[in-house]
């Protein structure tokens, strides 16, 4: 009798990774993906692994943390970062992809693959063992009753932004001009370069603007928001010189015909290998549509600015991993059924893949009935697998990878602990990459 196919809920990220994990090792998979039967708020398209927030998968330097992971999940054959190569887009140090293509690959992968069936259906109750819950920030709220019914009073939230997107076309490229910071790698990304008097007006027009609400929440409330996306405006509130000395740092910018600094620079990213359309960095936001359009019209180049996808404040759900799972990343009070993704408390797209591949390769080896070792927390992916399941702040608060997660290590300076923290991660990393086989 052959064994029961197993069941991943959602179809982003961390479950299209799982997924294909779980397939290519020679497992039956049954792939639940609500849309487009029931949207969410932030979809655009019924497509697997479809990216939301933006287009980037943050930096693919080794010399980091996040680059660290990407070099970490590739010698663990990660199945996503290979399809995130087909619709690369230029990004300087960045992976940025071509969100539809992407999502198009992955969804073909997926969908043509013989080991998996993919259904198109909301599921209102935990599915039988074994399985993977990865339905991802934007959960369907039936499955989260159901999950809160079980493990009692601990649903948590945050609130996400996301940045507008703008048409190529509607620029102004007399003012705008391609540069890259301190000339690392090439100029992909698209800069507009402000005085004082310019940013000074765009600073008071953006504080003052008309702000969405979620519903539920007065206009006093403090919503509670990641602090790793926080809304343009939520930076702007904290001081005049926030933005200046945040996301819009003038910094290793080399402006055209210029002796001088900026006193402020906003960067566009390219959001297909076309260029057809452009991505605000770091201008997540809650203000309205028509206060998007009046107020990111002020600035330089793009007066004219056509909106493709307005920016947009959404609700992220998650839970408290380190209250209801195991080490290996299943739900304490149900062995069978794991958690991955960003619905595990890791934030971010790689991590989301990390996670949701974690999870496949930890299933795998209980079916078999081996060992399950946990990563070192020394690694990239063993520093995000400890904050989700081991962090003693209560709630869990989710977070990218960097090296504030690691263990201490006695190094003096910023950059020797960069290099002292990547030569342990590679040391310990391959030992432990042999116990998955």
């Amino acid at each position: 009798m052959s064994a029961p196919p197993i069941t991943i809920v959602g179809g982003g990220l961390a479950g299209s990774e799982a997924a294909l994990q779980l397939a290519d090792a020679g497992h039956r998979v049954r792939l639940f993906e609500m849309r487009p039967t029931v949207k969410t708020p932030a979809h655009e398209t019924p497509l697997l692994g479809e990216l939301v927030c933006s287009n980037s998968l943050r930096s693919n330097d080794p010399a980091g943390a996040a680059g660290l992971l990407k070099e970490e999940l590739r010698q663990l054959s990660c199945r996503l970062l290979d399809l995130a190569e087909e619709a690369r887009v230029p990004a300087g140090q960045a992976l940025a992809v071509d969100r539809l293509k992407f999502a198009s690959v992955i969804t073909k992968r997926i969908e043509e693959h013989p080991n998996i069936e993919v259904i198109r259906e909301e599921l209102t109750t935990l599915p039988d063992e074994p399985a993977i819950l990865a339905p991802g920030p934007l959960a369907s709220p039936a499955l989260m009753e159901a999950l809160e019914a079980f493990l009692g009073n601990r649903r948590l939230f945050f609130f996400d932004a996301i940045a507008p997107i703008v048409d190529a076309d509607s620029l102004n490229m007399d003012r705008l001009f391609f540069a890259t910071r301190y000339n690392n790698g090439e100029p992909d990304y698209l800069n507009a370069a402000m005085s004082r008097n310019e940013y000074v007006a765009f600073y008071q027009a953006l504080f003052e603007g008309e702000k969405f609400t979620p519903h539920g929440f007065d206009a006093e409330d403090k919503l509670p928001l990641f602090e790793s996306c926080q809304p343009i405006e939520a930076i702007a509130a904290t001081g005049i010189l926030s933005l200046a000395h945040g996301p819009m740092k003038p910094r290793g910018i080399e402006v055209p015909g210029e002796r001088r600094e900026a006193f402020a620079v906003v960067q566009l990213r390219a959001e297909n290998a076309d260029r057809t359309a452009y991505n605000l960095v770091g201008f997540q936001t809650r203000l309205t549509q028509s206060e998007q359009k009046r107020i990111f019209r002020m600035l330089p180049g793009l007066e004219n600015a056509r909106f493709l996808r307005y920016g947009a404040l959404h609700r992220n759900s998650y839970i408290d991993g380190p209250r209801v799972l195991s080490d290996d990343l299943s739900l304490l009070e149900r062995p069978g059924t794991f958690v991955a993704g960003q619905f595990a408390g890791g934030e971010g797209y790689t991590e989301s893949i990390a996670l949701g591949l974690l999870a496949a390769r930890f299933l795998i080896l209980r079916l078999k009935g081996k060992e399950i070792v946990n990563p070192p927390i020394e690694t990239a992916i063993g520093a995000l697998w400890r904050h989700v399941t081991q962090s003693p702040i209560e709630p869990l608060q989710p977070s990218h990878v960097h090296f504030g997660l690691f263990p201490p290590i006695m190094a003096r300076g910023k950059e020797a602990k960069r290099k002292a923290h990547i030569a342990r991660a590679r040391e310990a990393f391959g030992p432990w990459l042999e116990t998955l086989t």
